[in-house]
Protein backbone atom coordinates (compact mmCIF):
# COMPACT_ATOMS: atom_id res chain seq x y z
CA UNK A 1 0.00 0.00 0.00
CA UNK A 2 1.63 3.35 -1.52
CA UNK A 3 -0.08 6.64 -1.01
CA UNK A 4 1.79 7.74 -3.89
CA UNK A 5 3.16 11.48 -4.41
CA UNK A 6 -0.16 12.78 -5.58
CA UNK A 7 -1.28 12.80 -2.03
CA UNK A 8 1.46 15.34 -0.87
CA UNK A 9 -0.32 18.30 -1.77
CA UNK A 10 -3.47 17.13 -0.59
CA UNK A 11 -1.07 16.75 3.04
CA UNK A 12 0.21 19.99 2.98
CA UNK A 13 -3.19 21.57 2.41
CA UNK A 14 -4.37 19.75 5.47
CA UNK A 15 -1.66 20.81 7.40
CA UNK A 16 -1.71 24.48 6.32
CA UNK A 17 -5.26 24.38 7.37
CA UNK A 18 -4.37 22.75 10.32
CA UNK A 19 -2.94 26.10 11.80
CA UNK A 20 -6.03 27.71 10.91
CA UNK A 21 -6.63 29.82 14.25
CA UNK A 22 -10.33 30.40 14.44
CA UNK A 23 -11.70 27.12 12.83
CA UNK A 24 -15.61 26.24 12.67
CA UNK A 25 -17.21 24.32 15.46
CA UNK A 26 -19.78 21.79 13.72
CA UNK A 27 -21.92 19.55 15.97
CA UNK A 28 -20.12 17.29 18.24
CA UNK A 29 -19.89 13.38 16.88
CA UNK A 30 -21.20 10.90 18.69
CA UNK A 31 -19.43 7.45 19.48
CA UNK A 32 -16.74 7.97 16.53
CA UNK A 33 -13.31 6.04 15.95
CA UNK A 34 -10.13 6.00 14.72
CA UNK A 35 -8.11 3.29 13.07
CA UNK A 36 -4.86 3.41 12.71
CA UNK A 37 -3.11 0.65 10.00
CA UNK A 38 0.23 -0.36 9.53
CA UNK A 39 1.83 -3.22 7.23
CA UNK A 40 5.75 -3.09 8.32
CA UNK A 41 8.10 -2.01 11.53
CA UNK A 42 12.23 -0.98 10.75
CA UNK A 43 11.95 -2.89 7.42
CA UNK A 44 13.70 0.74 5.93
CA UNK A 45 13.70 -1.57 2.45
CA UNK A 46 9.80 -0.68 2.00
CA UNK A 47 9.72 2.44 2.70
CA UNK A 48 6.21 2.75 1.36
CA UNK A 49 4.45 0.26 3.50
CA UNK A 50 7.07 0.63 6.47
CA UNK A 51 7.70 2.96 9.37
CA UNK A 52 10.51 3.25 11.41
CA UNK A 53 11.01 2.00 14.67
CA UNK A 54 11.28 5.60 16.16
CA UNK A 55 7.95 6.99 14.06
CA UNK A 56 6.11 3.61 15.78
CA UNK A 57 7.73 4.29 19.52
CA UNK A 58 6.86 8.18 18.83
CA UNK A 59 3.29 6.97 18.04
CA UNK A 60 3.14 4.91 20.96
CA UNK A 61 4.77 7.51 23.62
CA UNK A 62 1.26 9.75 22.07
CA UNK A 63 -0.80 7.24 22.45
CA UNK A 64 0.07 6.87 26.11
CA UNK A 65 -0.57 10.55 26.77
CA UNK A 66 -3.43 10.19 28.58
CA UNK A 67 -6.17 11.81 26.13
CA UNK A 68 -6.85 9.01 23.97
CA UNK A 69 -8.95 5.84 24.79
CA UNK A 70 -6.86 2.40 22.56
CA UNK A 71 -9.59 0.31 22.65
CA UNK A 72 -9.74 -3.50 20.44
CA UNK A 73 -11.54 -3.08 17.07
CA UNK A 74 -14.16 -5.71 17.77
CA UNK A 75 -14.75 -3.74 21.28
CA UNK A 76 -15.34 -0.51 19.11
CA UNK A 77 -17.24 -2.50 16.66
CA UNK A 78 -19.74 -3.79 19.07
CA UNK A 79 -20.33 -0.18 20.43
CA UNK A 80 -20.98 1.47 17.52
CA UNK A 81 -23.33 -1.53 16.48
CA UNK A 82 -25.39 -1.58 19.81
CA UNK A 83 -25.35 2.13 20.35
CA UNK A 84 -23.05 1.89 23.23
CA UNK A 85 -21.22 4.89 23.79
CA UNK A 86 -17.75 5.23 23.29
CA UNK A 87 -14.86 7.89 24.96
CA UNK A 88 -13.79 10.79 22.96
CA UNK A 89 -10.59 10.18 21.06
CA UNK A 90 -11.10 6.45 20.45
CA UNK A 91 -8.49 4.95 18.49
CA UNK A 92 -8.09 1.49 17.64
CA UNK A 93 -4.57 -0.35 15.81
CA UNK A 94 -4.45 -2.44 13.02
CA UNK A 95 -1.38 -4.53 10.88
CA UNK A 96 -2.15 -5.88 7.58
CA UNK A 97 -0.37 -8.73 5.98
CA UNK A 98 1.48 -10.74 9.31
CA UNK A 99 5.10 -9.11 8.22
CA UNK A 100 7.67 -11.09 10.83
CA UNK A 101 8.23 -7.13 11.96
CA UNK A 102 4.62 -7.40 13.58
CA UNK A 103 5.96 -10.23 15.70
CA UNK A 104 9.20 -9.35 16.51
CA UNK A 105 9.03 -5.41 16.89
CA UNK A 106 5.47 -4.33 16.83
CA UNK A 107 4.31 -6.95 19.34
CA UNK A 108 7.18 -6.18 22.08
CA UNK A 109 6.58 -2.63 21.92
CA UNK A 110 2.76 -2.72 21.99
CA UNK A 111 2.34 -5.08 24.67
CA UNK A 112 5.31 -3.20 26.38
CA UNK A 113 2.86 0.01 25.98
CA UNK A 114 -0.49 -2.25 26.68
CA UNK A 115 -2.21 -1.62 23.64
CA UNK A 116 -4.31 -3.70 21.61
CA UNK A 117 -4.36 -4.55 18.26
CA UNK A 118 -5.59 -6.38 15.43
CA UNK A 119 -3.50 -8.31 12.45
CA UNK A 120 -5.28 -8.87 9.27
CA UNK A 121 -3.86 -12.19 7.62
CA UNK A 122 -3.52 -12.96 4.23
CA UNK A 123 -3.16 -17.17 4.57
CA UNK A 124 -1.18 -18.79 1.82
CA UNK A 125 2.07 -16.63 2.54
CA UNK A 126 1.85 -17.81 6.00
CA UNK A 127 1.06 -21.56 4.94
CA UNK A 128 3.98 -21.22 2.33
CA UNK A 129 6.36 -20.03 4.96
CA UNK A 130 7.49 -17.03 2.43
CA UNK A 131 10.46 -15.36 4.11
CA UNK A 132 9.93 -12.50 5.77
CA UNK A 133 5.94 -13.14 7.06
CA UNK A 134 5.17 -15.08 10.73
CA UNK A 135 4.38 -18.56 10.73
CA UNK A 136 1.09 -19.95 12.43
CA UNK A 137 2.93 -21.19 15.64
CA UNK A 138 3.59 -17.46 15.75
CA UNK A 139 0.26 -16.09 15.01
CA UNK A 140 -1.43 -18.48 17.62
CA UNK A 141 1.16 -17.25 19.99
CA UNK A 142 -0.43 -13.72 19.58
CA UNK A 143 -4.04 -15.29 19.39
CA UNK A 144 -3.46 -17.24 22.49
CA UNK A 145 -2.54 -13.68 24.72
CA UNK A 146 -5.34 -11.84 22.85
CA UNK A 147 -4.22 -10.33 19.88
CA UNK A 148 -7.64 -10.70 17.17
CA UNK A 149 -6.47 -12.04 14.42
CA UNK A 150 -8.51 -10.74 11.03
CA UNK A 151 -9.03 -12.22 7.57
CA UNK A 152 -6.98 -10.41 4.36
CA UNK A 153 -8.08 -13.34 1.95
CA UNK A 154 -5.96 -15.89 1.03
CA UNK A 155 -3.41 -14.61 -1.31
CA UNK A 156 -3.95 -11.03 -1.09
CA UNK A 157 -6.37 -10.75 -3.91
CA UNK A 158 -6.81 -7.76 -5.68
CA UNK A 159 -10.53 -8.57 -4.94
CA UNK A 160 -11.81 -5.77 -7.41
CA UNK A 161 -10.56 -7.39 -10.68
CA UNK A 162 -11.59 -10.62 -9.50
CA UNK A 163 -14.59 -12.24 -10.17
CA UNK A 164 -17.08 -13.75 -7.93
CA UNK A 165 -16.06 -17.58 -7.95
CA UNK A 166 -12.63 -16.42 -7.53
CA UNK A 167 -13.58 -13.80 -4.58
CA UNK A 168 -15.92 -17.11 -2.93
CA UNK A 169 -13.17 -19.24 -2.91
CA UNK A 170 -10.88 -16.99 -1.60
CA UNK A 171 -12.70 -16.26 1.51
CA UNK A 172 -14.23 -19.92 1.91
CA UNK A 173 -10.16 -21.29 1.60
CA UNK A 174 -8.52 -18.92 4.01
CA UNK A 175 -11.47 -18.71 6.64
CA UNK A 176 -10.59 -22.73 6.73
CA UNK A 177 -7.16 -22.39 7.26
CA UNK A 178 -8.09 -20.21 10.32
CA UNK A 179 -10.34 -22.55 11.78
CA UNK A 180 -8.16 -25.50 10.99
CA UNK A 181 -4.56 -23.37 12.36
CA UNK A 182 -6.71 -20.84 15.51
CA UNK A 183 -9.91 -23.16 16.30
CA UNK A 184 -12.16 -20.55 15.06
CA UNK A 185 -13.04 -18.66 11.99
CA UNK A 186 -12.06 -14.28 12.40
CA UNK A 187 -14.89 -11.64 12.73
CA UNK A 188 -13.51 -8.89 11.00
CA UNK A 189 -11.68 -8.46 7.15
CA UNK A 190 -9.69 -5.75 5.47
CA UNK A 191 -9.52 -5.53 1.93
CA UNK A 192 -6.38 -5.99 0.35
CA UNK A 193 -5.02 -3.03 -1.21
CA UNK A 194 -8.97 -1.29 -0.20
CA UNK A 195 -10.18 -2.54 -2.97
CA UNK A 196 -13.84 -3.46 -2.56
CA UNK A 197 -17.23 -2.92 -4.24
CA UNK A 198 -21.22 -3.90 -3.43
CA UNK A 199 -20.97 -7.06 -4.63
CA UNK A 200 -18.00 -7.78 -2.65
CA UNK A 201 -19.06 -6.24 0.53
CA UNK A 202 -22.05 -8.41 0.40
CA UNK A 203 -19.56 -11.28 0.32
CA UNK A 204 -17.84 -10.81 2.93
CA UNK A 205 -21.11 -10.32 4.74
CA UNK A 206 -21.94 -13.87 3.55
CA UNK A 207 -18.74 -15.16 4.89
CA UNK A 208 -19.44 -14.25 8.64
CA UNK A 209 -17.87 -11.29 8.88
CA UNK A 210 -19.14 -8.29 11.13
CA UNK A 211 -17.14 -5.30 9.41
CA UNK A 212 -14.90 -4.44 6.91
CA UNK A 213 -12.07 -1.69 6.26
CA UNK A 214 -10.25 -0.62 3.69
CA UNK A 215 -7.46 2.05 2.98
CA UNK A 216 -9.02 4.82 2.54
CA UNK A 217 -8.37 8.01 5.75
CA UNK A 218 -11.39 9.08 7.72
CA UNK A 219 -12.87 9.20 10.92
CA UNK A 220 -16.15 6.81 11.72
CA UNK A 221 -19.83 6.08 13.92
CA UNK A 222 -22.17 4.26 13.78
CA UNK A 223 -24.15 5.54 11.13
CA UNK A 224 -21.03 4.48 9.05
CA UNK A 225 -20.93 1.72 6.22
CA UNK A 226 -19.97 -1.49 8.50
CA UNK A 227 -18.23 -3.34 5.87
CA UNK A 228 -16.46 0.01 4.16
CA UNK A 229 -14.31 1.60 6.91
CA UNK A 230 -11.72 3.89 6.69
CA UNK A 231 -8.02 3.59 8.30
CA UNK A 232 -5.48 6.26 8.31
CA UNK A 233 -2.46 4.51 6.73
CA UNK A 234 1.52 4.82 8.26
CA UNK A 235 4.78 4.76 6.70
CA UNK A 236 7.76 6.47 6.18
CA UNK A 237 6.72 9.60 4.16
CA UNK A 238 3.36 9.75 6.30
CA UNK A 239 4.03 8.84 9.74
CA UNK A 240 5.60 11.99 11.12
CA UNK A 241 4.13 12.93 14.24
CA UNK A 242 2.07 16.12 12.60
CA UNK A 243 0.00 13.91 10.53
CA UNK A 244 -0.68 11.22 13.37
CA UNK A 245 -1.69 13.34 16.02
CA UNK A 246 -4.46 14.60 12.89
CA UNK A 247 -5.60 11.64 12.13
CA UNK A 248 -5.97 10.25 16.09
CA UNK A 249 -7.99 13.83 16.65
CA UNK A 250 -9.98 13.23 14.20
CA UNK A 251 -13.70 13.27 14.20
CA UNK A 252 -16.88 11.31 11.86
CA UNK A 253 -17.86 13.69 9.38
CA UNK A 254 -21.80 13.27 10.15
CA UNK A 255 -23.49 12.45 6.90
CA UNK A 256 -26.29 9.89 4.87
CA UNK A 257 -27.31 9.29 1.51
CA UNK A 258 -24.07 8.74 0.83
CA UNK A 259 -23.24 8.69 -3.43
CA UNK A 260 -22.37 6.49 -5.53
CA UNK A 261 -23.13 3.73 -3.23
CA UNK A 262 -20.86 1.18 -4.90
CA UNK A 263 -17.03 2.31 -4.94
CA UNK A 264 -16.34 0.63 -8.35
CA UNK A 265 -16.33 2.59 -10.93
CA UNK A 266 -17.99 1.16 -14.44
CA UNK A 267 -19.97 3.64 -16.34
CA UNK A 268 -20.45 6.92 -14.67
CA UNK A 269 -17.00 8.40 -14.94
CA UNK A 270 -16.21 10.54 -12.83
CA UNK A 271 -18.51 9.36 -10.41
CA UNK A 272 -21.69 11.90 -9.11
CA UNK A 273 -20.44 12.02 -5.67
CA UNK A 274 -22.18 13.81 -2.63
CA UNK A 275 -23.38 12.99 0.67
CA UNK A 276 -25.99 15.07 2.49
CA UNK A 277 -24.81 16.45 6.30
CA UNK A 278 -25.98 15.80 9.75
CA UNK A 279 -24.28 18.90 11.47
CA UNK A 280 -24.38 22.64 11.72
CA UNK A 281 -25.45 23.56 8.51
CA UNK A 282 -23.81 26.43 8.90
CA UNK A 283 -19.98 25.31 9.36
CA UNK A 284 -20.49 23.70 5.31
CA UNK A 285 -19.33 27.07 4.41
CA UNK A 286 -15.31 25.64 5.21
CA UNK A 287 -15.97 22.06 4.10
CA UNK A 288 -13.16 21.17 1.83
CA UNK A 289 -13.15 17.82 -0.48
CA UNK A 290 -9.75 16.33 -2.52
CA UNK A 291 -9.36 13.82 -4.95
CA UNK A 292 -6.21 12.13 -5.19
CA UNK A 293 -6.19 12.65 -9.26
CA UNK A 294 -7.12 15.96 -9.96
CA UNK A 295 -6.47 18.00 -6.43
CA UNK A 296 -9.10 20.03 -4.92
CA UNK A 297 -12.38 19.66 -6.24
CA UNK A 298 -15.46 22.00 -6.12
CA UNK A 299 -18.19 21.24 -3.55
CA UNK A 300 -21.43 22.22 -4.96
CA UNK A 301 -24.27 23.49 -2.04
CA UNK A 302 -27.83 21.86 -3.02
CA UNK A 303 -30.16 23.12 -0.81
CA UNK A 304 -29.25 23.37 2.83
CA UNK A 305 -27.40 20.34 3.60
CA UNK A 306 -27.19 18.89 0.24
CA UNK A 307 -23.34 18.35 -0.95
CA UNK A 308 -22.61 17.81 -4.13
CA UNK A 309 -18.59 16.98 -5.00
CA UNK A 310 -17.83 17.91 -8.39
CA UNK A 311 -14.43 16.53 -9.97
CA UNK A 312 -13.65 17.43 -13.57
CA UNK A 313 -11.09 15.14 -14.07
CA UNK A 314 -12.39 11.29 -14.94
CA UNK A 315 -11.04 8.68 -12.59
CA UNK A 316 -7.56 6.69 -14.24
CA UNK A 317 -7.48 2.86 -13.90
CA UNK A 318 -6.65 1.98 -10.30
CA UNK A 319 -7.39 3.41 -7.13
CA UNK A 320 -8.74 7.05 -6.47
CA UNK A 321 -9.36 8.45 -3.05
CA UNK A 322 -11.69 11.33 -2.12
CA UNK A 323 -11.53 12.91 1.12
CA UNK A 324 -13.28 15.62 2.52
CA UNK A 325 -12.83 17.82 5.45
CA UNK A 326 -14.13 20.19 7.91
CA UNK A 327 -12.71 22.03 11.08
CA UNK A 328 -13.98 21.39 14.48
CA UNK A 329 -12.92 22.99 17.66
CA UNK A 330 -9.36 22.57 19.41
CA UNK A 331 -7.75 22.11 16.38
CA UNK A 332 -9.40 18.89 15.50
CA UNK A 333 -11.12 18.00 12.06
CA UNK A 334 -13.88 15.82 11.04
CA UNK A 335 -12.74 13.61 7.92
CA UNK A 336 -14.80 11.48 5.45
CA UNK A 337 -13.09 9.32 3.12
CA UNK A 338 -13.16 7.13 0.11
CA UNK A 339 -11.80 5.16 -1.88
CA UNK A 340 -13.06 4.51 -5.69
CA UNK A 341 -11.60 1.79 -7.72
CA UNK A 342 -12.22 2.04 -11.68
CA UNK A 343 -11.28 -1.59 -13.61
CA UNK A 344 -9.30 -1.78 -16.99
Amino acid sequence: MALGRRFRTVLMVLMMAFSTPTPVIAAPAINGAVVIMYHRFGETKYPSTNVTLEQFEAHLQELKSGQYHVLPLPEIIAALQNGTALPDRTVGLSIDDAYLSVFTEAWPRLKKAGFPFTVFVATDPVDNNTFGFMNWGQIREMASSGVTIGGHTGSHLHMAKAGRKKNLNELTRSKRRFEEMLGKPPRLFAYPYGETSLAIQMMATSAGFIASFGQHSGAFDGGSNMFDLPRFAMNENYAGMVRFRLAANALPLPVTDITPADPLISTINPPTMGFSFLGDAKALRRLSCFSSNAGKARVERLGERRIEIRVEQAFPTGRTRVNCTLPASKGRWYWFGRQFYRPK
